[in-house]
This record gives C-alpha cells, sequence and structure tokens, in this order.
C-alpha cells in the first residue's frame, strides 16, 4: 500500500509531460494537414532523372 504514495505522483507527472507533449503539437500544427501525406503518395514526381 506504501507503493501507491510513489505510484501515484509519478503516474500523474508522466501523464502532465503527455498531455504537454499532445498540446506542443498541436500549437505547432502537427495535425494541420492530414490529407498530405497520404496524397503525396500517389503523386509521381520524377525528380530521380533530373538528378542524373
Amino acid at each position: 500500500m506504501n507503493v501507491l504514495i510513489y505510484l501515484i505522483p509519478v503516474a500523474l507527472f508522466l501523464g502532465g509531460i503527455g498531455l504537454a507533449a499532445f498540446l506542443w503539437s498541436l500549437k505547432s500544427g502537427q495535425y494541420e494537414d492530414l490529407d498530405g501525406a497520404a496524397n503525396r503518395i500517389l503523386i509521381d514526381e520524377d525528380d530521380d532523372e533530373k538528378i542524373s
């Protein structure tokens, strides 16, 4: 039962870190272009031929 004295603050601290990371990712715009990466897979760009 004494271990709960240590585990509860550790769990709250880790949860706070996770929440802060999520809020930082929202603020920095990580979730604004959800379709961009999916569409970039389908676009065939011939950049490799221009390099050589």
